[in-house]
């Protein structure tokens, strides 16, 4: 059958500027981006339908190239922060597309070895590429109408839900509930998000309790507590305080916990990467021992010309970068950085591609992983400061701007990773061949990588960014916030002038080491699992979000009970259409805002209205939503 064509690659390269574009700008304007390999699958097999002649496996090389290529813009996260900090006027193109592209190859390399470890590891549904699996099979094949049906009637309600909400702004997309006591206030809010609803039920019931468990402890109890101790500001209620508190506080204790459990997850995992390794490497001498065609890498061969290509472009980047401080600074800071994107990248995509297996590409929470890798960054430069290196106030700001820059690397290998092996997931339950695969996933980087550039400039010089406006006289209020840039430009800088506050992250390490201990004991006496992983992104994540994945994963487990597992296959189908219908009308939306310059130009809320409305709306349509789902589940579509 037809799998890796020219024509795939083009239709799956004008995909990426469309993908790349709308998640960039709306990273940049609110902080959050859309999954692409869903949409990607839709788009490609109905391209390739009009087209006529395409196959299951050309439509999965073309979803695998575009979804990689949409995940690329995930660098918006550090970039920016080197216009921000004045190092930049403006997005060089080779100095971005070319780290880009080979930050992100090392991802396609570090995924081939954890494709053999996770893609069999019955704990991780990886949900996303499950759902890509059955709309390729559901389109191409058209085997089960009943499960199609499904698909199409999902899709069809979460757009349109989607469509009211998040452009029209008719419906509320969320609702919260706050009970203050004192200087304390404690939260409950719900997201209302066809597509959690739906990644939850692919997630299962451990992993969503996991991060509700995660997500009351922080909002009942921690943040309460903190509420307590901290000094209150003078004018802000209650409610607003604790906002702040999970905010500046909160999510660091996440982050910690998220990090000591992406490092026992990774030691445990050593031993079957170990083994997959010599795997890769080791040649078969006769034809009876090579194999399959659906267990195929890349040869070591092309693993190692490619590594190097990648190897000796970062570097060369790295000593461009760093010409202001002379050659033998510039050597030693391509070095270090060389050796921290090697080790940190292995770590951040074995860490981000668990993750993602667990709770799929969207939930997976990426700037938590990235913040731990800045702050080892900053860590591993002002070990170098202290032995002499970069002295000096000079040399102080170039160690900030290369930290920044150096994570850009980092940010794309973790991005690829995070959504590659979804892809791989993808690939296996359709019978494609991974070293195909692979190849279309560095296409994908390197077309991903040429549309970032000009894309980011374009913003730039169109809207600014908050404190970093391009020319004098543009209207601030249209800046874009660039929350993550921000982020990681006050951490990096916090950490080189000791202004970081640890305490969070030590108390989220301590509670991720007791998390290990009781999941251990969990798994050993045979009553279950607390994954620490999906405990820490339920502290990291907003409580919207986790409420809503562990209402999928309830609703779920509770119909698969009723149903006795019959309604499993038709659950898939239901929450596989749920996810392309948000994502879909996702990235439309997206576009229509980039195209506009505005959060919501399809808008129809008045102005005065209040969000009360909404938001009863909202809830209404939510709770009848989950009625049709469960129904859907007992082998009806609710149409």
């Amino acid at each position: 059958m037809t799998e890796l064509t020219w024509r795939g690659v083009v239709i799956g390269a004008l995909i990426t500027v469309v993908f790349t574009a709308s998640n960039v700008y709306l990273g940049l304007r609110v902080g959050l981006t859309v999954a692409t390999s869903i949409p990607a699958a839709v788009i490609s097999m109905a391209v390739l339908r009009a087209l006529g002649g395409g196959t299951i496996l050309e439509n999965n090389l073309v979803q695998t190239q575009a979804s990689a290529a949409g995940t690329l813009s995930c660098v918006f996260a550090s970039l920016p922060a080197l216009v921000m900090a004045g190092f930049w006027q403006r997005f060089p193109f080779l100095q971005t597309a070319v780290l880009t592209a080979a930050g992100g190859m090392t991802g396609v390399l570090f995924t081939i070895p954890l494709r053999r470890v996770m893609l069999a590891d019955p704990t991780l549904p990886f949900p996303e590429g499950v759902a890509a699996a059955e709309i390729l099979r559901a389109g191409h094949h058209g085997e089960s109408p009943g499960g199609l049906r499904a698909l199409v009637h999902g899709g069809i309600l979460a757009g349109g839900f989607t469509f009211a909400s998040a452009g029209l702004r008719l419906l509320g997309d969320g609702v919260t509930a706050s009970l203050t006591y004192g200087l304390s206030a404690f939260r409950f809010s719900l997201g209302f998000s066809p597509a959690l609803l739906g990644a939850g039920y692919l997630v299962g019931l451990e992993g969503g309790l996991a991060m509700l468990l995660g997500a009351l402890l922080t909002w009942e109890i921690t943040i309460p507590v903190m509420a307590h101790m901290l000094p209150h500001p003078p004018g802000l209620s209650a409610d607003d305080f604790a906002t702040q508190i999970w905010k500046d506080k909160a999510r660091f204790m996440g982050v910690g916990l998220i990090g000591v459990a992406a490092i026992w997850t990774v030691l445990r995992m050593g031993r079957p990467l170990l083994g997959s390794m010599r795997g890769l490497l080791a040649r078969p001498s006769t034809p009876a021992g090579r194999p399959a065609r659906t267990d195929t890498d890349l040869s070591p061969r092309a693993m190692l010309a490619v590594a190097g290509l990648v190897v000796v472009t970062i570097g060369g980047m790295f000593v461009a970068f760093s010409t202001s401080v002379g050659l033998a600074s510039a050597l030693v800071a391509a070095l270090a950085g060389l050796a921290c994107c090697l080790g940190l990248g292995l770590f951040v995509a074995a860490a981000c591609g668990y993750m993602a297996g667990l709770v799929g590409s969207s939930s997976s929470p990426l700037s938590g992983v990235i913040i731990l890798a800045a702050m080892c960054l900053a860590c591993v430069f002002v070990a170098l400061r202290a032995i002499g290196l970069f002295a000096g106030a000079e040399g102080q700001h170039f160690t900030i701007g290369f930290c920044l820059y150096a994570l850009t690397a980092i940010t794309a290998s973790a991005a690829i990773a995070n959504d590659n092996l979804q892809d791989l997931k993808t690939g296996r339950m359709v019978n494609a061949t991974p070293w195909r695969q692979e190849i279309a996933l560095l296409i994908g980087c390197v077309t991903g990588a040429v549309v970032i550039p000009p894309v980011l400039n374009v913003l730039y010089q169109t809207y600014g960014f908050v404190g970093a406006m391009p020319h004098a006289g543009m209207d601030p209020t249209q800046a874009l916030a660039a929350p993550q840039p921000a982020l990681l430009l006050m951490i990096t800088s916090g950490i080189f002038l000791h202004q970081l506050d640890w305490s969070m992250l030590g108390l989220g390490v301590a509670a991720g080491c007791g998390l290990i201990a009781l999941d251990g004991a969990l798994r050993r006496s045979g009553r279950g699992a607390l994954p620490p992983l999906a405990v820490g992104i339920g502290i990291y994540l907003p409580m919207s979000i986790s409420m809503t994945l562990a209402v999928g994963a309830l609703l779920g487990h509770v119909m698969m009970r009723l149903t006795k597992g019959a309604g499993r296959h038709q659950g898939t189908m239901v929450a596989s259409g749920l996810i392309v219908g948000e994502s879909l009308t996702g990235v439309v939306l997206a576009c229509l805002s980039a195209a506009s310059g505005r959060d919501a130009p399809l808008s129809l809320r008045p102005a005065g209205m209040g969000g009360l409305l909404p938001e009863l709306a909202g809830l209404v349509a939510f709770c009848a939503l989950c009625l049709w789902f469960a129904r859907a589940q007992r082998g009806g579509t609710g149409g």
